[in-house]
């Protein structure tokens, strides 16, 4: 069972899109991530690439981010991100896109969005879209100086150290996954 761990729709149930095209976070690995984020997610305007359920931006609106972006190209799964936000009783501070992934980051560039966190869950079963995604993300400059971008991936995946702009601080195993967070490189 999904649900939201803590905030205003603590204890909701979430469901998951049907079929085995996602992979919805497990409880343990979500409450880490957001222990990590902490007060960062206060206000934060967050972005949920590859969002699946939505878990992970529901749980950042339940703990008081201001402006949530939900981006997925699965029609299944948008349906079940609209679903999990009207069983939460969320109604405002979110926009929810079916899109291709990078498409959509083109699209939030060209709007001029800067996000405090970016959250991306590329499918495992694509290993080819992970260094795509992150050079991407570093190229499209849509993270504010000071935020986080965490990608998941599988525990025997490399990411890179650094690129243009981005730089990896940490990292954190948990069961079969990783999380890899960046922090954008202040421009000079």
């Amino acid at each position: 069972m999904v649900r939201v761990i803590a905030g205003k729709a603590k204890n909701r149930r979430l469901v998951a899109p049907s079929g085995l095209n996602t992979r919805p976070i497990t409880d343990m690995i979500k409450e880490a991530f957001f222990n990590v984020l902490g007060e960062k997610v206060l206000d934060a305007h967050f972005l949920d690439l590859f969002c699946g359920s939505g878990s992970i931006g529901i749980e950042a609106l339940s703990r008081g981010a201001d402006k949530v972006f939900f981006i997925d190209n699965s029609s299944e799964a948008i349906k079940t991100v609209h679903a999990n936000l009207a069983n939460c009783g969320f109604t405002e501070g979110f926009e929810v896109y079916r899109n291709d992934v990078f498409k959509a980051l083109d699209i939030l560039k060209k709007r001029d969005l800067k996000f405090d966190v970016i959250f991306a869950d590329p499918p495992f079963t694509n290993p080819g879209i992970f260094d795509k995604v992150i050079k991407t993300l570093d190229k499209a400059a849509i993270l504010k100086e000071g935020g986080i971008l965490v990608i998941r991936s599988k525990k025997d995946r490399e990411m890179p150290e650094k690129l243009d702009y981005l730089i990896k601080y940490r990292m954190n195993v948990y069961g079969d996954s990783i999380l890899h967070y960046y922090r954008w490189l202040r421009e000079d």
